[in-house]
């Protein structure tokens, strides 16, 4: 399993956006246009699938792990852990 190869962290959390974002969105949501013409067209026509929550902000983890060699590697992978959802 993933303990033969990786040192550290013992334990990874992402986390994760959940929900919807019903017509009007709220500014605080930081919605793309994308999202917002979505919205519209959801309420005038509910086929049209509502937007959901998605992560709008996300933050690094480092790992690490025993390479195929068994030396030992430090790695950074960006947009790792949900900070925040919109």
């Amino acid at each position: 399993g993933w303990h033969d190869w990786i040192v550290a962290p013992p334990g990874y959390y992402a986390f994760f956006c959940n929900g919807e974002c019903p017509y009007p969105i709220t500014k605080h949501l930081n919605a793309t246009n994308h999202a917002i013409v979505q919205t519209v067209m959801n309420s005038v026509d509910p086929k049209v699938p509502n937007v959901c929550c998605v992560p709008t902000t996300l933050t690094p983890i480092s790992m690490l792990y025993m390479d195929e060699y068994e030396k030992v590697v430090l790695k950074n992978y960006r947009n790792m852990t949900v900070v925040s959802c919109g």
